[in-house]
């Protein structure tokens, strides 16, 4: 028994000492979030809710699958300054092989605390595209030679791609040069090639961005990358942290149903649709008030449409004529102006809808073929419109004195003492009458004239009313 007792003493020492020692630490999970596709308003607030949800889940990292041709200005500015400003570092990573970080991708790639690409990926071609399409300003072409500058005081020597003619083309080019430059000096990544990746659209594969310090490490998949990272300190906007990402818990967040949403209706053929459905079912319920369903929808639409128009770069001279395009179709059906209103309807409203969207960017154009489409089926609508009211115009009046005269009625009354004066029961109406000839209760008349409140009546010869 002694010998027992004492390894019972031992096994309870040793079970107290177990429990006293510390448990291994589970590391911060990391956050995933994809962008596959344009970047847009809608992956502009996917990515800034993705960033500030993986703050209040406590991650330590966040990484960013990347598989872009670019995007808009805007939405990319968005999404960086989110980035410089998160207190978790972001890992930006162009995957899977294929995939690339064209445009705006190269700029969200340079702004991330770390820049990583799979095998056969790509990144570059960052010179911005041209807003507007300004006649006169063709966007200068990589590896032409530079037009001389007579007024240039700097001194320096032209970029070897050289640089457009036009003044607003310089600008936009040296302030995306400026600003992709500045994003390499902060993450300590090449600046030369930032700024030829500007100037010249040149563009490298995963090996050589790697051999050039354009990214930071080149991973075949993504626990491949974070075991790259494991350890590393990386600087963010609240000091300096430390990755434990060997092991690490990976919790994605897919774009849900708001960022669906919103990449639906942000599209601009998509909000064109929706504009143009909105102002006909408005233009349906102004044409026939108290249906409802005209306006309810066509309110709907169109605040959808104003919504996400106001979120893309718009030109306010291309919604103006598509408006005014508008405006005159919807007139044809109402002046007779023999379809020169129409035929100038449908061409403002081809010129704006070809001009609406204020930026070349791949995938925010609108195809030509829905611009004619829409055009005809507007145009055809409105000669429907325009027929139904021909036909109307040509028809008999059913209503007022047209629609009395020549009407037929049985007497319900004969006044008392006056044969010659009665009442019928005309049109849900009773009416007093009058006639040359004695009337007789249930007599069939005819409406001859009006005056007033009186109608003058005359004997029929048909035996049937079709006043009642």
């Amino acid at each position: 028994m002694p010998a027992f007792a004492r390894c019972l003493r031992r096994a309870l020492a040793l079970m107290l000492l177990l429990a006293a020692l510390p448990a291994p630490a589970v590391p911060p999970p990391v956050t995933v979030l994809t962008v596959d596709g344009a970047i847009g308003p809608a992956s502009a607030d996917y990515l800034i809710r993705g960033l500030a949800r993986a703050e209040k889940e406590g991650a330590q990292l966040v990484v960013i699958n990347i598989d872009t041709p670019g995007g808009l200005d805007t939405s990319m500015r968005s999404i960086i300054k989110a980035i410089l400003a998160s207190p978790v570092p972001v890992a930006s990573y162009v995957a899977p092989s294929g995939a690339r970080a064209a445009s705006a991708g190269t700029y969200i790639l340079y702004a991330s605390h770390i820049a990583a690409m799979a095998p056969g990926t790509n990144l570059g071609a960052a010179t911005p595209v041209q807003i507007g399409g300004l006649p006169g300003t063709p966007p200068q072409q990589p590896g032409r030679p530079p037009a001389e500058d007579k007024d240039d005081k700097t001194g320096k020597a032209p970029a070897p791609g050289g640089e457009p003619a036009d003044a607003l083309s310089r600008k936009q080019i040296n302030d995306a040069a400026a600003y992709l430059r500045g994003l390499a000096q902060l993450r300590g990544r090449n600046v030369e090639w930032a700024e030829q990746a500007v100037r010249e659209a040149v563009s490298l594969s995963a090996r050589e961005a790697l051999e050039l310090k354009v990214i930071d490490h080149q991973a075949a998949d993504l626990p491949d990358l974070l075991r790259q990272v494991d350890g590393k300190r990386y600087a963010v906007a609240e000091g300096m942290v430390a990755l434990q990402t060997a092991g690490a818990e990976l919790v994605h967040h897919a774009p849900d149903w708001r960022t669906r949403l919103l990449a639906v209706i942000t599209n601009p053929s998509v909000a064109l649709i929706l504009m143009m459905l909105g102002v006909y079912g408005l233009f349906f319920e102004f044409s026939s008030p108290g249906f409802g369903l005209g306006g309810v929808l066509g309110g709907i639409c169109l605040i959808l449409a104003l919504y996400a128009l106001q979120l893309l770069p718009v030109s306010y001279a291309g919604v103006g004529l598509i408006l005014l395009g508008i405006a005159f179709m919807a007139a044809e059906a109402f002046l007779p102006s023999f379809g020169v209103l129409g035929i100038g309807g449908v061409a403002a409203f081809v010129i704006g809808a070809l001009i609406l969207i204020d930026t070349e960017v791949p995938g925010f154009g609108i195809p030509l073929p829905l611009i004619l489409t829409l055009a005809v089926v507007s145009a055809g609508l409105i000669a429907v419109i325009l027929s139904m009211a021909m036909k109307a115009r040509h028809r008999a009046l059913q209503g007022g004195d047209a629609g009395l005269v020549g009407s037929l009625a049985a007497v319900t009354a004969v006044e008392v003492g006056d044969p010659l004066a009665g009442w019928v029961q005309l049109q849900g109406e009773r009416w007093q009458v009058r006639s040359p000839q004695p009337l007789q209760p249930g007599q069939v008349v005819r409406v001859v004239a009006r005056q007033g409140l009186l109608l003058e009546v005359a004997a029929a010869e048909q035996p049937t009313p079709r006043g009642d």
